[in-house]
């Protein structure tokens, strides 16, 4: 995984990055990498008047050199994902001051997008969900089935480069749109906060 840090202290920075004529918007990321167009990558935005790192998936559309004697610097020009347009605007809305700063959390999410399956925790039937989001405390899922808030479920992920997949308690704390919810972790087990751990580091490395 491609992680580009964009680092803004004020509202005048974090345009001189934003990009609004691409179709979903982007940002130009400092970073002497040269990658190629359509990699897939995770900017995580850091500026002040954000309450957290806001991390959102997107793809390069071009990449550039430094040139020293002009004062350009090396980077790459970065589209958000189509489905990343909620962290979009957070970002913009909060960094405008048209939207309520909110508490900061205490761990950042990984924005990935892998196939997870879950089930309720009274019930067998598995069910095909996609993995949006992990951190060492939850995770959001997109999937057809919504369960109630306060539901206790298991999720089931499959770690990068490892073929057994790893069982992890937890309960529906919020929904957000038509198929997306919210997952808070249940440490039930000895160990729980470090597989988490291991889980996350896997997946931020891959």
């Amino acid at each position: 995984m491609h992680i580009l840090r964009v680092r803004c202290r004020n509202r005048k920075e974090f345009d001189e990055h934003y990009v609004a004529r691409l179709p979903n918007g982007g940002v130009f990321c400092p970073t002497t990498t040269e990658l190629a167009a359509g990699t897939a990558v995770v900017v995580e935005l850091m500026c002040d008047g954000l309450p957290n790192k806001v991390l959102i998936r997107g793809s390069v559309t071009g990449w550039r050199p430094a040139l020293p004697r002009m004062r350009v610097r090396a980077g790459a020009t970065v589209e958000f994902a189509p489905d990343e347009a909620a962290k979009r605007d957070f970002v913009l809305e909060t960094l405008k001051g048209d939207r309520q700063v909110t508490p900061r959390r205490r761990h950042a999410r990984i924005p990935i997008g892998v196939p997870v399956r879950f089930r309720l925790e009274s019930e067998l039937e598995w069910r095909p969900s996609e993995l949006r989001e992990i951190s060492v405390n939850g995770a959001l899922v997109s999937a057809s089935l919504q369960p109630s808030v306060g539901t206790d479920v298991v999720l089931e992920i499959a770690p990068p480069g490892s073929a057994a997949p790893m069982a992890l308690s937890g309960r529906v704390i919020y929904h957000s749109g038509t198929d997306q919810t919210g997952i808070k972790f249940l440490y039930r087990e000895g160990g729980g906060s470090r597989r988490l751990r291991e889980l996350v580091r896997r997946f931020k490395s891959h």
